[in-house]
């Protein structure tokens, strides 16, 4: 058969957020290459005699490097045909999928990418937060928390100074430098949002503002994956009052 790679987004994480056309995708599939982040339910949809192969990566725990990746979605489409590389959310957004596309395409092989729900919006949604609202935001910023150098993104400290929602994909391990950061400008007293397996029946959510939330974090243990959301909207969701007056003895040592 001749060499494909399809790209698909498999959502956030809840199996059925992927779309009809990744679907689609799986059962043409002849080998299926997973992230950590698919939902594994979304196996059965690949015929019985493709192969699936689990690639994930996650921070701190043995994985597979990128090279090692692209090296075997290569291979995999030469010597079987049709490869499904199946990403957590969407493949362009922080899932390298323009990396691995690119590289397959050095060999010779076809592409396509289908799009998928983005935790960024779909994660802050089932828990009732809008990423923007009439009269509380404008706009929403997407921002990885850590950079391949193992640093916060600069654009962060352009975030801190908008109004904007920010969110921030990938930042667990940069939680107390990143509230710190908020803190230090002023900014403290933000609300503030952390969700942890997002749209999954484990998922679990903090709410407070950004002064206390390293404190809440460890001691409701949330930790990652999780997506982080800091602006007005996190005051939308329902329980944010009563997460304010849970704390109001904390707020005498809250940053201005």
């Amino acid at each position: 058969m001749k060499p494909k790679l399809t790209l698909v987004g498999a959502g956030p994480g809840d199996g059925e957020l992927i779309t009809l056309k990744g679907i689609r995708a799986l059962r043409q599939a002849d080998v299926v290459l997973y992230d950590d982040l698919a939902n594994h339910t979304l196996l059965d949809f690949a015929p019985e005699a493709a192969s699936t192969i689990y690639v994930g990566k996650r921070a701190g725990k043995a994985s597979f490097t990128q090279q090692e990746i692209n090296e075997l979605i290569v291979r995999c489409a030469q010597e079987y045909g049709h490869v499904v590389r199946l990403k957590g959310g969407d493949p362009y957004v922080f899932g390298r999928g323009f990396e691995e596309q690119e590289y397959a395409r050095q060999y010779g092989i076809q592409c396509e990418v289908v799009s998928g729900v983005s935790s960024c919006i779909a994660v802050p949604a089932s828990q009732g937060i809008p990423v923007t609202s009439r009269g509380v935001s404008e706009s929403f910023w997407v921002i990885t928390g850590t950079t391949r150098k193992g640093e916060l993104s600069d654009d962060l400290r352009l975030a801190v100074q908008s109004k904007a929602t920010v969110i921030v994909l990938m930042g667990m391990g940069k939680l107390d430098e990143l509230c710190a950061m908020y803190c230090q400008a002023g900014r403290g007293h933000l609300p503030m949002a952390i969700v942890q397996n997002g749209t999954r029946a484990d998922e679990q959510c903090v709410i407070g503002q950004v002064w206390n939330m390293p404190m809440l974090a460890a001691e409701q243990g949330v930790g990652a994956p999780a997506v982080l959301v800091i602006g007005e909207v996190v005051s939308l969701h329902p329980s944010y009052l009563a997460a304010c007056m849970q704390n109001v003895s904390m707020a005498q040592t809250r940053p201005l």
